[in-house]
């Protein structure tokens, strides 16, 4: 991970996409670098504040490309969702299913998770009657954590405070008004303060 003590703009310039650096306690970001790391999605982890190994887990906060899944039950919720998505400039991965035939919810959660965990998508929604066995489901791929979510605080509580990367929906329980304020209210809530990105370490570690 690069180090800097001042971030300029031709420094933010030459930073990969998606790039973590580590800014010194006491370090400088210039207005201008400022909107250029903001477009090219560079996170900037201040020295003593989270480990370069922790400030990996935090999900990505400007998200741009999402994958978006459903069992038999939610196809009418996600069609619309995807085309609310795509309205709003974001590039969807349309992941299934269709047609009113059943289809396991496991299936459907593992492949959004493991899109998402493979860098394939920035994000993922998986949507099931209910939402909880497709979080439950998501979050036995190693590098997802899925929450569910049925009022917009719970989905801003879930990215801010436990850096979900995966949003499960219960077609069942939320209306399309609703799935679209909770995505919406997602969509816009990063990760950014290090007491909670360090506890997404404690949590890979129980993993392991």
């Amino acid at each position: 991970m690069q180090r800097f003590d001042i971030i300029t703009e031709a420094d933010a310039r030459v930073l990969s996409p998606g790039e973590t650096v580590e800014l010194s306690r006491d370090g400088h970001i210039t207005p201008l670098a400022q909107d250029t790391l903001k477009e090219r999605r560079i996170t900037v982890v201040r020295k003593g504040h989270v480990s370069a190994s922790e400030a990996t887990l935090a999900p990505v906060a400007d998200i741009r490309s999402i994958a978006v899944a459903s069992d038999h039950s939610g196809v009418a919720l996600r069609r619309m969702l995807i085309a609310y998505l795509r309205s709003r400039g974001l590039a969807v991965q349309d992941l299934g299913t269709d047609g009113t035939d059943p289809v396991d919810y496991p299936d459907i959660a593992a492949s959004v998770a493991r899109t998402v965990a493979r860098g394939e998508a920035d994000a993922g929604i998986v949507i099931d009657a209910a939402g909880i066995g497709s979080a439950i489901a998501a979050n036995k791929i190693d590098g997802a954590r899925a929450a569910m979510a049925t009022s917009e605080i719970i989905a801003r509580y879930s990215r801010e405070h436990n850096g979900a990367n995966v949003l499960t929906l219960g077609a069942t329980l939320v209306s399309p008004d609703e799935a679209r304020a909770i995505v919406t209210a997602w969509l816009s809530t990063p990760m950014r303060e290090p007491r909670y990105i360090r506890r997404l370490a404690k949590i890979r570690d129980l993993e392991g």
